[in-house]
C-alpha cells in the first residue's frame, strides 16, 4: 500500500512531552463514536475530552478497519483546544499486514505523532529478547513492534510505531502512561467516554 511508504519511524515532536492523548472508537448500530482524551504527561491528569459521532460509511473488512475509524477519530481530534505532543491510539500501527493500521493511518491523515497500542497480535511472530519488559514482533524479517508488559501478571499490549515516532520511544511512552492498569491511562479515558456515549445511544 502506497500510504505505508509515507510513515516516518523516528521521533518528530518536541521534548519533554507536555501533553499526551488517547484515541478510541466505539460503534452503536451504524454510528461511529470517536473519542480523544488529553492528559498531562507528568501527572496523567485529564485536561480535555472531545468526542464526535459520524455515520459509518465504510464496510467492516478485517485489516481495513482504519477506513472506518479514522473519520470519527479525526473529527474528535480537530475539536481539541489543547495540542497533544503525541497520541496513543487503540489499534495497530505498522504491526499490520499492510504496515498501515489505524494509528498509522490517523497519523498520516492529520500529520501527527501516533503510537499504536493494540490488545491482540495481528501479524508476525514474537521473538525472544533479553529485555524483561518487552519482546520484538517480527513480520517478514523486520521488527514491526513490541509485546510490552505494562503490569505484572496481566496480559501484554502490542505496541508499534504509528507515525513520527520511533519504536523505542513508543514503548517508553506506553510504559510511562501505564500507571495502575494494563492499558495506558490516555486510552482508558478515551475508551470510557466512547463506551458511555455508546450505551446512552443504544438505550434510547
Amino acid at each position: 500500500m502506497d500510504l505505508s511508504k509515507k510513515i516516518i519511524c523516528k521521533d518528530c515532536f518536541e521534548t519533554p512531552i507536555k501533553y499526551v492523548a488517547g484515541v478510541d472508537v466505539a460503534y452503536a448500530y451504524n454510528q461511529s463514536i470517536g473519542a480523544v482524551a488529553v492528559l498531562k504527561y507528568d501527572s496523567m491528569k485529564l485536561v480535555e475530552l472531545e468526542t464526535s459521532k459520524v455515520t459509518a460509511r465504510f464496510p467492516y473488512i478485517p485489516t481495513l478497519l482504519s477506513f472506518r475509524e479514522v473519520p470519527p477519530a479525526a473529527s474528535a481530534i480537530k475539536k481539541l483546544r489543547v495540542k497533544p505532543d503525541v497520541f496513543l491510539v487503540d489499534g495497530q500501527g505498522i504491526a499490520h499486514p499492510y504496515r498501515l493500521g489505524f494509528a498509522s493511518h490517523l497519523g498520516l491523515v492529520l500529520d501527527i505523532a501516533t503510537v499504536g497500542v493494540a490488545k491482540t497480535l495481528l501479524c508476525g511472530r514474537i521473538a525472544e529478547s533479553e529485555s524483561g519488559f518487552w519482546r520484538p514482533i517480527v513480520h517478514e524479517g523486520k521488527i514491526v513492534g513490541g509485546v510490552v508488559s505494562t503490569k505484572l501478571n496481566a496480559r501484554p499490549v502490542y505496541v508499534s510505531v504509528g507515525h513520527k515516532v520511533s519504536l523505542e520511544t513508543a514503548i517508553k511512552i506506553v510504559l510511562e502512561c501505564s500507571r495502575k492498569h494494563r492499558i495506558p491511562e490516555p486510552i482508558r479515558e478515551a475508551h470510557m467516554i466512547a463506551e458511555k456515549i455508546k450505551r446512552e445511544y443504544v438505550s434510547k
